[in-house]
């Protein structure tokens, strides 16, 4: 079977390359899918879960800001953030959330420091999804 080269970097790492059969990213327009023969495309990557599938089996990452290249079953993941689930403090998620709930319940600021905030309880929310501590 085909398979993808799968290529997830950030400024500070390179956080995975393998081969694999099937990606899924969250794009700024929805959630990609991408098969081996895809058209090639560039695209701005939301906060979200990024999925990839590896001989029937689903493994998953947070990303967060960036962009997605798709070129030749080549996908390259240029991200400002990304991380296993092993890799994710709950404990801190919780916190970031609950802080960034608090800043946007009494918001009364820029609209930069309102983005700020909605992004940092995007970001939480989606770790404590991945740590399977989603729910309160």
């Amino acid at each position: 079977m085909a398979q993808l080269q799968l290529d997830v970097i950030t400024p500070e790492r390179n956080v995975l390359s393998e081969p694999v059969d099937e990606v899924r990213v969250p794009g700024l327009n929805g959630e990609l899918g991408i098969l081996p023969g895809h058209t090639p495309l560039i695209s701005q990557l939301q906060t979200g879960v990024l999925t990839y599938t590896q001989g029937g089996s689903a493994r998953r990452l947070h990303v967060s800001g960036g962009f997605v290249e798709v070129k030749d079953d080549r996908v390259s993941v240029l991200a400002d953030m990304a991380e296993r689930p092993e890799e994710i403090d709950a404990a801190r998620a919780r916190a970031e959330r609950d802080q960034a709930e608090k800043a946007l319940s009494a918001f009364n600021g820029s609209e930069a420091e309102f983005e700020t905030a909605r992004d940092q309880l995007a970001r939480s929310t989606v770790r404590l999804q991945l740590t399977g501590e989603g729910a309160r």
